[in-house]
């Protein structure tokens, strides 16, 4: 027999504290990258901070970030790995490993009841991952956006964005 999981709409004040979230983390990640300067190769942070930022975001509203953030955060981990050979060497295949283990995450999110079934969602932000890793190499990106997706700018402009974006949403309702 099925189990049915009910999936609960969260509160305007839910939403607002997650949009206030996002900006404070999209500011301190551009403080951040504005003072320190760190090489986006040497130090491959952005989408794993990325990432990261959705989930502490998903905390208030599981149903916007949830799946972005486990998915980008596991790719985000793989690329870091991927540039940090000293970690583990040969991680640079293990992009389809983080994507599986964020499938799974987005499974067991479904279980519990934060997402309803046909999001689009993961699949949007598996073929965004797909053209970032496939476009430098066939010339179809400029090669630095490879390194601003790396540096610490692309999670401060991001969260900063999401953030900007959900708090207009939720004061228009």
């Amino acid at each position: 027999m099925a189990k049915t999981v009910t999936v609960t709409t969260p509160s305007r004040t839910h939403t607002i504290r997650q949009a206030y979230v996002l900006v404070v983390l999209g500011v301190i990640l551009l403080t951040l990258a504005w003072f320190l300067q760190l090489n986006p190769l040497t130090y491959p942070l952005g989408l794993l901070l990325f990432g990261v930022g959705m989930l502490i975001g998903a905390i208030f509203n599981p149903h916007r970030l949830l799946i972005g953030g486990i998915l980008v955060t596991a790719i985000g981990t793989s690329i870091f790995l991927a540039y940090k050979h000293t970690i583990i060497p040969d991680a640079g295949n293990s992009i389809i490993l983080a994507i599986g283990v964020g499938m799974v995450g987005i499974a067991l999110a479904a279980r519990r009841g934060y997402i309803t079934a046909g999001a689009l969602t993961p699949a949007v932000i598996v073929l965004l991952a797909g053209l970032v890793e496939y476009g430098p190499t066939r010339n179809l990106l400029p090669v630095a956006t490879a390194s601003f997706i790396l540096s610490l700018w692309f999670p401060g402009l991001g969260l900063l964005a999401l953030g900007l974006i959900y708090a207009l949403v939720s004061f228009r309702r």
